[in-house]
Parts: structure tokens; sequence; C-alpha cells
């Protein structure tokens, strides 16, 4: 479990520095890597992609009921505590950003083939490697105890 909240603390602290510097200095697009990989400032009122835009309240709600069900799965399975802990870290960055300031603040950029991805942040790579971790090991340890 403590290693748990470590993980869950550390993502979260690295995800508020990256907002807070993005927004505090980036006022244009910086080109990382030309034609590929930028870093921006954007304001995301929806989900992903900008989906149902202005419905904070079901993005909070959304948000907290996926925290407490993470952590149910987690105390329940005993396992993978990495998963979830990013899982949480990245959800709980994204809700600070709905609560605080209205939106979700937005700030890695990739072209592909020539066109513009969308634009997504820190906590957004933590749910989805997250999610990933947690499949994986779930399947892991449900084929373990067979």
């Amino acid at each position: 479990m403590k290693k748990f909240y470590i993980i869950t603390i550390c993502g979260l602290v690295i995800d508020r520095i990256l907002k807070i510097l993005v927004s505090s200095f980036v006022t244009e697009p910086i080109h990382v890597i030309k034609n590929f990989f930028y870093i921006t400032y954007t304001e995301n009122k929806g989900a992903a992609f900008s989906i149902l835009e202005g419905h904070q309240i079901l993005f909070i709600l959304t948000g907290l009921l996926a925290l407490g069900l993470i952590y149910y799965l987690m105390k329940k399975s005993k396992g993978n505590s990495i998963g979830y802990a990013l899982l949480f870290s990245g959800i709980i960055g994204n809700l600070i950003d709905r609560v605080v300031y209205g939106y979700v603040i937005d700030f890695i950029g990739f072209n592909l083939f020539g066109r513009s991805m969308p634009i997504f942040n820190f906590a957004d790579m933590l749910i989805v490697f997250g999610a990933v971790i947690a499949v994986l090991g779930s399947d892991k340890n449900e084929t373990s105890s067979e």
C-alpha cells in the first residue's frame, strides 16, 4: 500500500509542476522535434478530443466515481498497485484542473503524417499507462491463482 501512495503522490506532483510551468511560460507552441512533437498551452473544457465540452460537473462526478472504483478494485485484487496508482494520480491531476479552473490544461502535441493529433497532458499519459498496467496485471493475477 505504501508503494501505491508514493507513486500516486509522485505522479500528481509531476503533473502539477508541468501544468504550472506550461501555463506560466508557454505563450506559443514550442517545437521540440520539428513537424512532429511540440509543447503548447490549451484549455480543454471537454473530455478526450474535447467531446462533451462544458459538462464539468459530469466529468467531476465521473472522476470521483472512477477513483472510488479503482480504489475498490485495488483493495480487492491486492495486486498491481503501480497501475492503480498511475490511474489514481492521473485522474486526480485532471480533477484538480476541472475543480480549480473549470478546464483541463493540455500541453503535449504531436503531428503524425502531416496531421495534428489531439493535445493531451501528463495526467492523460498516467491514465493510459495505468490502465494498461492494471489490465495486464489483473490478467496475470487471475491466471496465477488458477
